[in-house]
């Protein structure tokens, strides 16, 4: 099923019977199947007051038992994650994301690595959304976010997870926003490795209806110089055909790198100042 804009996942307000304690309380919400709960949430449940609960999730926590990624917001860790410290972020995000009220998903390589680029693992759970966020860590986990500002316009698919539901960039879209983010993801050469991986579950169709709703056009005439390059012809003809329409300026391959002095591919109206070695990983 897929949702192109944010509509908040409904988060049951059934808890379990009353507990008498936060121990208890976490132990029955993981008996039901939840992972997550909020503040108000607890103090309603248990009958406390911020300070006590603040002391009984401490306790918890130094026990490995919840983690905390945002104030506020708590994730109960199972015993097979305790030594990780906590679950793995697709187990919480979208509950996360609700709790913040923003709208997100997962793109770049944790969408990447989703559809088939695992030869190498993502240090990062990386997540885009509509405003700043500070860098997450939950256990051993990190997660990163970033902004796009037309996140509403943005293809998504929801993935079924063990604990409910994520939203994760399609093919296409993850595709442009690898050469979007092209610093985050490593490099370019990078970039072009894991497309590779993936490539043949780019539909061409929808590469295109991707790119339209694209804000960055020098993202698509780097995707398609790209593609080109490692053998997708059938992707990369279709976004040659919508670059044409529009007839964008000359840009740097390398937008680190100096135009000056490099030949011109006109097909992407890309300055190519760099090479792109496949099967390089990311210098992280």
């Amino acid at each position: 099923m897929k949702r192109k804009n944010f509509e908040p996942s409904r988060i049951s307000v059934h808890s379990p019977k009353s507990a008498r304690s936060l121990s208890e309380f976490v132990d029955r919400l993981q008996e039901s199947g939840r992972y997550t709960f909020v503040r108000e949430e607890a103090l309603r449940e248990l009958h406390l007051n911020v300070a006590s609960l603040k002391k009984a999730v401490m306790r918890l926590a130094a026990k490995a038992r919840v983690v905390v990624p945002r104030r506020g917001f708590y994730v109960i860790v199972p015993l097979e994650y305790r030594v990780a410290g906590a679950p793995p972020p697709t187990w919480f995000i979208d509950g996360l994301m609700l709790h913040l009220g923003h709208p997100y998903y997962a793109g770049l390589l944790s969408a990447a690595a989703l559809y088939g680029a695992a030869h190498q693992q993502p240090q990062e759970f990386q997540v885009i959304t509509d405003r700043p966020q500070r860098l997450m860590r939950a256990g051993r986990s990190r997660i990163r976010f970033l902004v796009k500002k037309n996140i509403g316009s943005v293809a998504i698919e929801e993935h079924k997870t063990e604990t409910g539901i994520i939203r994760v960039s399609t093919p296409e879209a993850t595709a442009i926003d690898i050469l979007r983010y092209t610093s985050v993801v490593g490099g370019l050469s990078h970039a072009a490795t894991v497309l590779v991986e993936f490539v043949e579950r780019i539909d061409r169709d929808k590469l295109a209806e991707a790119a339209k709703a694209e804000d960055d056009l020098a993202a698509v005439q780097r995707l398609g110089y790209i593609l080109e390059n490692v053998g997708a012809d059938k992707q990369a003809s279709i976004l040659a055909d919508w670059i044409n329409e529009r007839s964008p300026r000359n840009i740097p391959l390398n937008p680190a790198k100096s135009m000056k002095g490099h030949p011109t591919n006109r097909r992407w109206r890309i300055v190519v100042n760099d090479t792109i070695e496949l099967g390089k990983t990311a210098g992280r």
